[in-house]
C-alpha cells in the first residue's frame, strides 16, 4: 500500500477541492492526500488558500488562540510571528501566480519537478480552469462584444496549462472540474469538450489516461463516460444541500486504469442522504437585513419592513384558497414579529448550531465542537423597495412551496428593470426553499442578493457569506479573506468540499489497492510495462 499521495492544485480558488482531499481520512485515521502545491492568481482567494494551508500544518491540533479569535473576536493574532515555521510552509505551498504567464510558468515548472522527484508518480492533480469562457452567462456576454473572436480568447485554452502540468507530473490520477456549459461550448465549430478530453487522454506521446465520470446516471460508482452528459455531477444527489451541476472528469494513468479493470470489485462511490437548505441554515443566528441609502438601525428597519408589509398586503398575490390564506397569515406573522425582529443584529456569530434534521455525516463535516461562534456572518443592506419584493417572494414561497417568477409579481411591486417582462430573468428574485436543496451558489451572489433570498420572511434579507458557505459545505472553521464581495466570489466559484471529499474517498479506494501500488510501478519500469 502506498504511503500517500502529494496533491497539486491548479486554479485553486479558495481551496474547495484541496479541502476535501486533505481532510479525507482512512479508517485508520490517516490522511493520505497531502497538498504539496496550490496555485491561485486572485489575491483575496490566494490569501484564503494560504491561511487554510497554514492551519493544515497543525493537523488535528489547530491552536486554541485560533478558536479564541473566532469565538470571542478582538484583534487577529499575528500568525506569522507566533508560528513562523507553519506560516513559512503555507507560503511555500500556496502561491499567488497566473498560469500561462512568465515568470510564473518557470516557477511552477521548478516546483512540479521537485514534487515529481520527491514523490515519484505518487501524485494527484486537481483543479478547474476558469469557466467564464464556457459558462452560458459568459458566452452571452461575449456575444455582446463587438468583433469578439472566441479563437483569440485565451480563457478558452487555459486548460492547456493544466494539460502541461499533467505531462510534467505524470500523476496517478487527476480531477478536472468545470461548468456544464463546457459541454456545448464551441470554437470555430469544434466542440471544446471533445478537444479537451482528447488532450486529457494523451497529454504526451508516451503517457496516456483513461477518463471516468464520477457519478454517471445508473451507476453505483465512477465509470468510463460514454457520452459528455455522463460527466455532469449533480451535487444534490451526493448529499450536498445545493442543486449544483458541474462537469467533473477523473483521469487515471493507463497503468493504474489497467489494474483497475482487472479488479473483481466495482469502483464504488460514497452514498449520502439528501440534504435541504433548512438542514444547514437552521440553527444559525437570526439576523435582520440592513438598510442601504438611508439611516440603518433597528427602529428604521422595523419601520421600513412595516411599510413593506403594507405595500405587499395591498397587492393581489393572485393566489386562491389555502394558499392565499397562508400568504396573508405569513404577512400578519411578520408584522407581529417586528418589535422582536427589530432587535436582531445584522452581524452575529452565535449560536453556531445546525438544524436537527441535517444528515449526521454532513453535520459532522460542517461543525467544529471547538467553535461557539460563526465567522463571516453579516447581512447586506437592501433598499426599502427591495425589502417589499423580498417579503413578497418569501411569503409566496411559504404559501406555495415555490419561488415566484417575474410573472407572479404584482405590477405594484415590479422593479424598473428594462428586461423584467422579457422572460429572460423570470426568477430575478428567488427564494431558497427550506425543504429543497438550494439553487446553485454562483459568484453572482457578490453583486446582489436577489437570487439568494433567505427562506425566513421575518428576516427579509439575502444570504450571508457564512450561509452561502454552508450551502457550499465549507466547514464552519473555514475563514475567508478579503472584503465581503470578494468572499462571496470565492464561495460561489468553489467546488463544494463535501463533494470533493467523496471524490477523494473513491480515488483512495483505487489508489490504495495492493495491485495499484504506485510506488512499486515507479520503482519497477518493467512491471509497469507488463501491466500496461
Amino acid at each position: 500500500m502506498t504511503a500517500g499521495f502529494a496533491i497539486v492544485d491548479l486554479f485553486a480558488g479558495p481551496g474547495g477541492l484541496a479541502e476535501g482531499f486533505s481532510s479525507f481520512e482512512t479508517e485508520g485515521g490517516i490522511r493520505p492526500f497531502n497538498v504539496a502545491l496550490s496555485i491561485e492568481k486572485e489575491k483575496s482567494a490566494h490569501q484564503t488558500l494560504r491561511f487554510r494551508s497554514f492551519l493544515r500544518q497543525f493537523g488535528k491540533h489547530i491552536p486554541q488562540n485560533y478558536y479564541d479569535w473566532l469565538n470571542f473576536g478582538g484583534a487577529e493574532p499575528d500568525w506569522k510571528a507566533l508560528y513562523p515555521l507553519q506560516w513559512e510552509a503555507a507560503e511555500e505551498e500556496a502561491l499567488c501566480l497566473t498560469l500561462g504567464e512568465q515568470p510564473a510558468n518557470r516557477i511552477i515548472a521548478d516546483r512540479v519537478s521537485a514534487i515529481r522527484k520527491a514523490h515519484g508518480r505518487n501524485t494527484v492533480l486537481i483543479g478547474g480552469p476558469p469557466c467564464q469562457a464556457y459558462s452560458l452567462v459568459g458566452r452571452a456576454r461575449n456575444r455582446g462584444i463587438a468583433d469578439y473572436d472566441a479563437a483569440q480568447d485565451n480563457r478558452h485554452f487555459l486548460y492547456r496549462e493544466y494539460i502541461g502540468i499533467i505531462s510534467q507530473l505524470e500523476p496517478a490520477a487527476f480531477v478536472m472540474e468545470n461548468v456544464k456549459g463546457m459541454l456545448s461550448s464551441t470554437v470555430d465549430g469544434v466542440r471544446m469538450f471533445d478537444l479537451i478530453t482528447d488532450d486529457l487522454r494523451t497529454p504526451t506521446d508516451t503517457q496516456g489516461y483513461e477518463l471516468y465520470a464520477f457519478a454517471p446516471k445508473g451507476s453505483s460508482g465512477p465509470a468510463k463516460g460514454t457520452k459528455p452528459s455522463d460527466y455532469v455531477v449533480r451535487a444534490e444527489a451526493l448529499g450536498v444541500p445545493q442543486a449544483r451541476h458541474r462537469v467533473i472528469i477523473i483521469g487515471l494513468r493507463r497503468d493504474v486504469a489497467a489494474a483497475l479493470e482487472r479488479q473483481s470489485k466495482p469502483w464504488r462511490r460514497p452514498s449520502h442522504p439528501r440534504a435541504c437548505a433548512a438542514d444547514v441554515l437552521d440553527g444559525m443566528p437570526r439576523l435582520r437585513s440592513g438598510l442601504s441609502r438611508q439611516k440603518d438601525d433597528g427602529a428604521s428597519w422595523a419601520k421600513a419592513l412595516a411599510n413593506a408589509c403594507d405595500a405587499v398586503g395591498a397587492q393581489n398575490p393572485r393566489l386562491e384558497g389555502d394558499q392565499e390564506q397562508a400568504f396573508r397569515k405569513c404577512l400578519s406573522d411578520v408584522r407581529a414579529s417586528l418589535e422582536t425582529a427589530a432587535k436582531l443584529p445584522r452581524q452575529a456569530g452565535k449560536p453556531a448550531g445546525i438544524g436537527s434534521t441535517c444528515p449526521l455525516a454532513l453535520a459532522q463535516w460542517l461543525r467544529d465542537d471547538r467553535l461557539t461562534a460563526l465567522a463571516d456572518n453579516e447581512t447586506r443592506g437592501h433598499m426599502p423597495s427591495d425589502l417589499a419584493r423580498y417579503l413578497f417572494a418569501a411569503a409566496y414561497a411559504f404559501a406555495t412551496g415555490q419561488s415566484p417568477k417575474a410573472s407572479s409579481f404584482p405590477a405594484g411591486l415590479a422593479p424598473a428593470h428594462r428586461n423584467w417582462d422579457s422572460g429572460k430573468f423570470a426568477d430575478r428574485f428567488r427564494v431558497q426553499l427550506r425543504d429543497q436543496p438550494s439553487t446553485t451558489v454562483t459568484s453572482h451572489i457578490s453583486k446582489d442578493g436577489h437570487y439568494f433570498i433567505h427562506p425566513d420572511p421575518a428576516q427579509c434579507r439575502s444570504l450571508t457569506v457564512r450561509e452561502a458557505a454552508r450551502l457550499q459545505t465549507f466547514p464552519d472553521n473555514y475563514v475567508f479573506r478579503g472584503n465581503r464581495t470578494e468572499q462571496f466570489v470565492q464561495v460561489g466559484n468553489a467546488v463544494p468540499p463535501f463533494l470533493a471529499r467523496q471524490i477523494a474517498e473513491a480515488l483512495w479506494e483505487i489508489l490504495s489497492a495492493p495491485q495499484l501500488n504506485a510506488e512499486q510501478f515507479a520503482s519497477n519500469p518493467l512491471l509497469e510495462t507488463v501491466i500496461a
